[in-house]
């Protein structure tokens, strides 16, 4: 049994509800070759691979935050385009792997930190100036996140082959 098996509470309820969020995007990827992953069936520029990329690159960057501030997830850098787009030579496997590496380290981290702990929000003009979100915050922003990115997966799949997470 691993140590986040036995949580229970609050984040228990917040880890259990990233979970099912990460499952609904990895469910509607599963049996996806590259090519498809890397379509793009809508008029959007969103494809399935680079939804993967994306969410583990926000999780990643938002899991820095919680450990050590703006400053930790500063020195990871993003490309703001190529974030939803899967580049030549990745493959869905490996996006998914690499996606499963970050839960799993995320996982982990919820197991032992305060959820109280706050740090102010990186600059930027989309965050409040001044504001500072608490581990909790940033959890509940990656369950949205998450959330918001497996319902626009659920939509491409179902353009490329009427396959739906749900129903």
């Amino acid at each position: 049994m691993t140590s986040t098996e036995q949580l229970t509470g609050e984040r228990a309820d917040l880890l259990q509800t990233l979970r099912k969020h990460r499952g609904f995007l990895l469910h509607t990827v599963n049996g996806l070759t590259d090519e498809q992953a890397a379509a793009r069936p809508t008029a959007s520029e969103l494809c399935l691979g680079g939804l993967v990329k994306h969410v583990t690159t926000v999780e990643h960057r938002w899991m820095l935050f919680a450990v050590g501030g703006a400053e930790a997830m500063e020195r990871v850098e993003i490309d703001w385009v190529g974030q939803f787009q899967m580049a030549p030579g990745e493959t869905l496997a490996g996006l998914v792997e690499r996606f499963q590496e970050v839960a799993d380290h995320t996982d982990e981290l919820l197991t032992t930190l305060d959820l109280d702990t706050a740090h102010p929000l990186p600059q930027a003009p989309w965050f409040e100036s001044g504001a500072s979100w608490t581990v909790r915050r940033v959890l509940l922003h990656l369950i949205a996140e998450t959330s918001q990115h497996a319902g626009h997966a659920d939509i491409l799949r179902e353009s490329i082959d009427g396959a739906r997470t749900m129903g």
